[in-house]
This record gives C-alpha cells, sequence and structure tokens, in this order.
C-alpha cells in the first residue's frame, strides 16, 4: 500500500513537451476523435516513444488534445501535445511518431513547448475551414453567402443525445469566401466541376471557435436557412488552419513563438521542425 499522499504506481516525471501537428486525411476523416486518440496511443507505444503516463492502477499517456475536427471532416492543422520523460528532438519524434500512425493521420509538424509557454488552447480560438459544395454554381453559393453575412443571426438547431440544440452561426463567422473562376471557367485552384462535370462550388470560411463549436455542416445549415440553399450531394470539408485570430482576420500559426524562441537558442540546444503548407 503507498504512503498516505503518495498515488499508487507512481510514474517518471514529464521533463518535456512536444506539441504536434499532423493530418487527418482521405478514409481517416470518418475516425471520431476516440478512434484518432486511441490511434496515437498504440502509436506512442509502437514507436517506443518515451511518452509520460498519468499516475495510478491505470495509467494512460499524457496526450493533450485540442480543437478536434468533426468526424466526416479532413485537416490538415490538428493539433496534440505529447508529455515525455525525457527530451527529444521534435525532428525525431515527427519521423518516429508517422511511421508508426496508419495511413491518413500523418504528422506534419512538431516543436518544443518550453516553460512557461502560453497553453496550447491559448494560442488558438478559430479555423480556416475549404467547403466544397458539389452540384452548386459558384455563382449560387456567392449569392447564398452574401445573404448570410448580411444576417444578424442565423440560429440552426444540432441534433444531439440531449435534443436539438441552437447555435447562432453567424455569430462564429468571421468571413466567408468564395472562389471565382477564371477566364475560362476555372476556379483559382483549377476545380470548377466535380467528376462527371457537375458544377463545384468552392468556399473558403474562418470561424471563431465558440462553445458549442461551429462545425462545416452548420454553416451549410445557416445557408440553408437564410438563403434555401440545398446542395444534390453532400459537401467535403477540410480544415486548413488553427490559430489565434488578429485583428485582420488572419490566423497566427501557434507554433510561431516556439519557432522563435528555437531560433535565438544557442546552435545545437533545438531543432526546428519544417513548416508545410497547410493549404493545397
Amino acid at each position: 500500500m503507498s504512503a498516505r499522499g503518495t498515488a499508487p504506481n507512481p510514474a517518471p516525471p514529464t521533463v518535456c513537451k512536444v506539441r504536434v501537428r499532423f493530418a487527418k486525411r482521405g478514409r481517416l476523416r470518418f475516425a471520431s476523435h476516440r478512434d484518432v486518440a486511441r490511434a496515437f496511443e498504440r502509436a506512442v507505444r509502437r514507436a517506443r516513444l518515451p511518452v509520460a503516463r498519468s499516475h495510478g492502477f491505470s495509467p494512460h499517456p499524457r496526450l493533450s488534445w485540442v480543437g478536434a475536427a468533426p468526424t466526416g471532416t479532413a485537416s490538415e492543422a490538428e493539433y496534440v501535445e505529447i508529455g515525455l520523460t525525457e527530451p527529444l528532438a521534435p525532428e525525431r519524434l515527427t519521423e518516429e511518431l508517422d511511421a508508426a500512425l496508419p495511413t491518413g493521420l500523418d504528422v506534419l509538424d512538431a516543436v518544443v513547448s518550453e516553460p512557461g509557454a502560453p497553453a496550447l488552447a491559448d494560442l488558438i480560438d478559430a479555423g480556416r475551414w475549404r467547403i466544397e459544395v458539389p452540384g452548386v454554381a459558384p455563382s449560387v453559393l456567392a449569392a447564398a453567402v452574401r445573404e448570410l453575412l448580411a444576417a444578424e443571426t442565423a440560429v440552426v438547431r444540432r441534433a444531439t443525445k440531449n435534443g436539438p440544440r441552437p447555435v447562432d452561426v453567424r455569430a462564429a463567422l468571421v468571413s466567408a469566401l468564395v472562389e471565382e473562376p477564371d477566364d475560362l471557367g476555372r476556379e483559382a485552384n483549377g476545380r470548377s466541376q466535380d467528376a462527371s462535370g457537375a458544377p463545384c462550388a468552392i468556399m473558403t470560411a474562418v470561424v471563431r471557435q465558440t462553445r458549442p463549436a461551429v462545425r462545416p455542416d452548420d454553416v451549410l445549415g445557416a445557408l440553408q436557412l437564410v438563403a434555401d440553399l440545398r446542395p444534390p450531394v453532400p459537401p467535403m470539408a477540410i480544415r486548413l488552419a488553427q490559430g489565434l485570430l488578429d485583428d485582420r482576420g488572419r490566423l497566427a500559426d501557434p507554433f510561431d513563438a516556439a519557432r522563435a524562441t528555437t531560433s535565438t537558442a544557442p546552435e545545437g540546444s533545438g531543432a526546428e521542425g519544417d513548416q508545410h503548407a497547410a493549404e493545397r
């Protein structure tokens, strides 16, 4: 029996924390957050990373998650903070963890969280989404978006296990932009039609993180509410970025502060991960 005030089965202390950005792609976009968390727990064991664990009879890896994307959406900007019992270079953790994860969960970047740094959750208060709407012409989507932005409120009802819950989409929506076709009728990214040749409108939206969080399907529900927009097939959403929203509507990379600290440290004291573009 452990001494009074001492946790049973004490674990080694956390000496270092590494923040990881990863992508959720392909079929893995249908994985729930619980599925993703379990995949990471298996991966850190498989990679034999020195991950800190909780105390007690059933210790768990110390993984802290921030703003997980909803089930059914892809993402290029998912974040998790991993506690370690010994220092580990971010690029080594990136390589070993990525190799141990299933295809579709791809580690993109990692930085060391310096002592006294703001919590990762405090560095993220908004996200940028790309929403493809097959079967809808860009001009039709643009008109619907203008109506939504002009509205004072747009309250949709989300089904939950406790019954319908009102969500004010307009209060969380910072901006929304529909890509315009070029002179040849293509979107700015080279796509204005789906595989069948039907029109495919594309919208980029910046959304504040609120409680409850506004999801891409809520934005589409608000477009239906204010403009009766009803896509004939389910849209596809991908989160491009997360970060702190500035007064110009731009998102600051949550890893910027850690990179600045690393770049001013003496040579050999740390490693800076490569910055990967979130947009494609």
